[in-house]
């Protein structure tokens, strides 16, 4: 990854919070709490996704650069879903979580160099190492991703 691929993933990265927090100011419980089916998420698990999401690559990015030879911890986000209590989480502090966290992350990944972007850590789930540069990445597409399904799912929760 090149400086300039660096630059441009960190800012689409940064965007994520804001767009994500206009696209769920002033929703409705019963739209936040809209599930298409069982087994598919609502608006307020994702915000709860994000903000953990956000709290996990922090980790992880910090492992990859500070320590030597670390492996990644898999998690099972359906798991975290169920078991955490999503579904009592308060909006607007999950928007606030994955915004500060978000913001935390970007500033060390502004502070490294296109070196540190090799550094990585095992992945037991891909059973291979992956790299900084991959979170980096990562980081750039997840919001953009859940702000489309939660675009989806305002729609869907409207014509109920």
């Amino acid at each position: 990854m090149t400086e300039a691929e660096l630059k441009k993933h960190l800012e689409a990265a940064e965007k994520s919070p804001k767009l994500i927090a206009g696209a769920v100011s002033g929703l409705k419980p019963d739209v936040l709490g809209y599930k298409p089916s069982p087994d598919k998420w609502c608006i307020l698990e994702i915000l709860a996704h994000l903000a953990d999401s956000e709290i996990i690559m922090a980790y992880r990015i910090r492992q990859m650069l500070a320590d030597k030879e670390p492996t990644i911890a898999p998690i099972d986000q359906d798991a975290w879903a169920r078991n955490l209590g999503y579904m009592q989480e308060v909006p607007a502090e999950l928007v606030a979580s994955y915004g500060l966290n978000r913001y935390a992350n970007l500033r060390l990944l502004r502070r490294i160099n296109t070196a540190d972007l090799d550094k990585g850590a095992f992945h037991p789930e891909l059973n291979r190492k992956l790299t900084v540069a991959e979170m980096v990445e990562r980081m750039a597409a997840h919001g953009p991703n859940h702000l489309a399904q939660i675009e989806k799912l305002k729609k869907e929760a409207g014509k109920k």
